[in-house]
């Protein structure tokens, strides 16, 4: 027997009705909508979106927790990681974040790299919500010397002319808006929103255009298999346009993605038949996507091939693919730990500190759920981390 979800304020669920009669009249004035428009509403319309209103998102008051919020080894490994090529690039190179959150990791990232004598010319954060956007500089203003602080900057769409560094995004692909589709008698069909006869939202399929079926009869023929019928996942075909546009002015540098996911043979298994989407309300996961519309977030895994075509597609190759836990091994985990819990002032926080450790690397964790993804372009192998770049599992795309 399921758990019941957690009841919104007042306040809350008038957010939500707001945003759901918002849904409606679009569907009403217009017919059924594609799950990727319903999924971008809910995440991003302004003011009323999960990530565009001003509730708390992250942490233990929000509706889940990113490998940040917990302490501060992810970031300091994940510093360890790229500090070669910083500095192979030289003073000129820059540091950018997708999708800042709560601003945990440029927190700790930047006292990181001052540490290591390798800040870069600038901190950049990429960051489309508002909301988001003022809590970061907040933290950063409150947690930092202002000689560091200073080096964040805020950014509402990609650097449009060319530069050089790193560029970082840690559970940002998810939050892509999802094309879901099923299979049925060889036809594919895109999932879309319609509403009942009682107003209701509902699952309709509808017959899809070229981009989405040329898309699935790609995955079928790197597959070697078509989809049996009635076979329903997701995809996001929309993946090579975003990776140009984020990353296409990075003319030298390394691109880090952090995510939830799989290699494309272990995404579309038989057994996987209803995909991967998920909505987390309150630190707890479920089904139901149309539930309270902008007070849960919508997510679905990442095909991490997919991820490898569209960074080759804008011109970069992939350096190494693993999942997290190797990845943070070979990234200096044992030695950040180590220097954490010498620094701990009692045994509480050394507990803590384990703690951390321990939901970073296990398999039933974060260890093999999240998977890490690093990508080169104008650099010399040197610059890649060897430790890494000797833990790849690249085969298994």
């Amino acid at each position: 027997m399921s758990t019941p979800l957690p009841e919104p304020s007042a306040d809350e669920r008038a957010l939500s009705q707001r945003l759901r009669d918002l849904l409606r009249e679009e569907i009403a004035a217009h017919g059924h909508i594609p799950f990727s428009r319903f999924m971008e509403r809910c995440l991003y319309a302004p003011g009323l979106g999960y990530y565009s209103a001003g509730r708390t998102k992250f942490g233990a008051a929000g509706d889940f927790v990113t490998a940040p919020e917990l302490g501060e080894l992810f970031a300091r490994c994940v510093v360890n990681a790229v500090l070669s090529a910083l500095r192979t690039l030289g003073p000129q190179a820059d540091f950018l974040e997708l999708g800042g959150g709560s601003g945990a990791f440029a927190e700790v990232a930047l006292r990181a790299l001052a540490d290591a004598d390798a800040l870069p010319r600038r901190y950049l954060i990429l960051e489309p919500s508002a909301d988001l956007r003022e809590r970061q500089q907040a933290r950063l203003r409150a947690a930092l010397p202002p000689e560091l602080s200073a080096r964040a900057q805020w950014l509402e769409r990609p650097p449009q002319e060319p530069w050089r560094g790193v560029l970082f995004a840690n559970e940002v692909i998810d939050a892509l808006p999802a094309t879901r589709f099923t299979v049925r008698h060889g036809e594919v069909l895109e999932e879309c929103v319609a509403l009942d006869g009682e107003g209701r939202f509902a699952r309709v399929d509808r017959p899809t255009d070229p981009l989405v079926t040329g898309a699935v009869r790609h995955l079928e023929a790197d597959l070697g298999q078509p989809f049996a019928d009635g076979y329903r996942s997701e995809l996001l075909p929309q993946l090579p346009y975003w990776m140009q546009a984020v990353a296409g002015s990075l003319e030298a540098g390394l691109m880090l993605f952090v995510d939830y996911g799989y290699p494309r043979r272990e995404y579309y298994l038989p057994e996987r038949s209803d995909g991967t989407l998920v909505a987390h309300y309150r630190h707890r996961a479920h089904a139901d996507p149309y539930h309270l519309p902008g007070l849960q977030d919508l997510t679905a895994f990442v095909d991490f091939t997919a991820l490898a075509e569209a960074g080759n597609s804008a011109g970069f190759g992939v350096g190494a693919y693993l999942p997290q836990a190797q990845f943070l091994i070979a990234s200096g985990l044992a030695e950040a730990f180590a220097a954490a819990s010498e620094a701990a002032p009692d045994d509480a926080a050394r507990y803590r500190l384990a703690q951390e450790a321990k939901r970073l690397t296990l398999p039933g964790e974060m260890g093999e759920r999240f998977q890490v993804m690093l990508f080169a372009r104008g650099l010399d192998a040197v610059a890649l981390p060897a430790e890494v770049l000797l833990a790849d599992q690249g085969h298994r795309l």
